[in-house]
């Protein structure tokens, strides 16, 4: 098992922990200098807002840890390839990488609709890594819409 692997399994534990709460399972943690500093994941339904995904919730718990809103030195690890709101708010927080598990081919922005992450018109740019266990991080997310709509047909 590779590093990036090793970590992507604990945004994972975190995915799990949005599927338990009926939230779309993405999970997030940013780790600095070698430790988990951050952990994250979706409560878009639980706080009825449409911002609280994983990796936005992430991001502020490190930058709250580190008391700077620059995360340089850091990775954050997210399950899903981030939508567009995240993907501005990862480039604003400085962050040289960025590692995540599945393709989001209707918002991604790291690469799959569209690349926030590497635009060279924007003043900060990172390194990418995609498809980081890539059917566990699909699956989960495969697994919970599947479950949702057996509700919707049963109900």
């Amino acid at each position: 098992m590779t590093l990036h692997e090793r970590w992507m399994q604990s945004a994972l534990k975190e995915a799990v922990r949005a599927f338990d709460k009926n939230e779309v399972p993405v999970g997030a943690i940013v780790v600095h200098n070698n430790i988990i500093i951050a952990k994250g994941h979706n409560q878009i339904e639980m706080m009825n807002d449409p911002t609280a995904h994983a990796e936005m919730v992430a991001l502020t718990a490190a930058a709250a840890h580190l008391e700077n809103k620059f995360l340089k030195d850091s990775i954050l690890y997210v399950t899903m390839e981030p939508c567009p709101m995240c993907a501005g708010a990862i480039v604003l927080s400085r962050i040289p990488t960025i590692v995540f598990g599945c393709y989001d081919p209707k918002m991604g922005a790291c690469g799959s609709v569209m690349n926030i992450t590497e635009n060279k018109k924007l003043n900060h740019r990172m390194h990418v890594v995609g498809g980081v266990l890539d059917a566990e991080c699909g699956g989960i997310v495969k697994e919970f819409f599947e479950k949702k709509r057996k509700k919707v047909i049963t109900s």
